[in-house]
């Protein structure tokens, strides 16, 4: 009877695993999609039914939304983009993401030695930069500059922009001389501000704060309604575990009692050292909501630069029967 109990359990097993439905996912290798490297980690997505491929990119927000659109992954995780309202017809936010938010240190700005020698020392400073380092025109890193630039009144027009494509290649064209700032990843900056190869200015957060990060599906994705439930059922709870373990009862950065064991797994999927995944962990909303209104800030600012095609309303990427606005 014991042995006939154990087959079929087996049994059951093996056509659960057998009916799960695979999806794919692409993020970037940092800290930028928590909730998704953590619902696949954990299983969150598999106890959904979803069988999740998880990829993780050394690439900028734009290139995850350009292979989400063309069917390489299923759902993406990045940050906000030119290049992602650009895609609205292929691609679609169906939840929020991280937010540049005071007391996290999602994005740090950080000058070069030699700009720091030449007087760049303060975020105030940036005002007297001559070149800054992005992902890409349109990223994210470029969005920190444009609010800093509103907030401390200088003009973007005597900064060149120098789009690098990733972290690393900015962090190199900053020791180098190349560039005087940039705002990577704290994640990924965190040994060379440690080292002294780069100086820090200040977190992004602390100063400008802002939507950064959004999950987004594909079009034809979007066709398969029960899959993205499924999908935002784990995506939230991974979202919810996430804040809860970094964030305290005022909304101040603190480690809870799953802290540790969640900075392990991002650091594994992440191939980042524990202390530096530490000192960059962003702020999630518990619900995963989206700042609608910051989004439709971002892109009004994109279309005024050319660098959105001016048809593009937010209401086309932002998909309303998933996301859930931000108060």
């Amino acid at each position: 009877m014991t042995k006939l109990l154990l087959a079929l359990a087996v049994l059951v097993a093996l056509g659960s695993h057998a009916s799960a439905e695979q999806i794919t996912l692409g993020v970037s290798k940092n800290t930028v999609s928590p909730a998704i490297l953590l619902a696949h980690g954990r299983g969150y997505f598999a106890e959904e039914g979803l069988e999740s491929k998880l990829t993780t990119m050394v690439a900028g927000a734009e290139e995850i939304a350009v292979a989400v659109a063309s069917g390489a992954f299923d759902f993406g995780g990045a940050g906000i983009s030119g290049g992602l309202f650009n895609l609205a017809s292929q691609v679609h936010i169906i939840a929020g993401g991280i937010h540049e938010s005071a007391g996290f240190q999602g994005l740090v700005m950080v000058a070069g030695p030699h700009a720091f020698d030449d007087g760049v020392r303060t975020y105030r400073d940036l005002a007297h930069i001559k070149s800054f380092a992005v992902t890409q025109v349109g990223g994210p890193t470029h969005y920190a500059l444009i609010l800093a630039a509103a907030k401390f009144g200088f003009d973007l027009g005597q900064v060149r922009i120098v789009p690098l494509q990733n972290p690393a290649n900015e962090l190199a064209a900053l020791t180098g001389g190349q560039v005087d700032a940039t705002a990577p990843p704290t994640s990924a900056t965190a040994a060379a501000i440690a080292k002294g190869n780069v100086k820090l200015l200040g977190y992004v957060g602390d100063e400008t704060p802002f939507q950064f990060g959004v999950a987004f599906a594909s079009a034809k994705m979007l066709e398969r309604r029960d899959t993205v439930e499924r999908f935002l059922r784990a995506y939230k709870k991974a979202a919810r575990a996430f804040h809860d373990a970094f964030t305290g009862p005022d909304g101040a950065r603190r480690d809870g009692p799953d802290a540790q064991e969640i900075l392990a797994l991002l650091a594994k999927e992440l191939g980042l050292g524990i202390d530096d995944v530490k000192l960059g962990i962003p702020y999630i909303d518990p619900e995963a909501r989206l700042d609608v209104a910051d989004v439709r800030r971002q892109l009004d600012w994109f279309k005024t630069q050319g660098m959105v095609k001016p048809g593009i309303t937010a209401d086309a990427i932002i998909d309303a029967r998933y996301v859930v606005p931000m108060p």
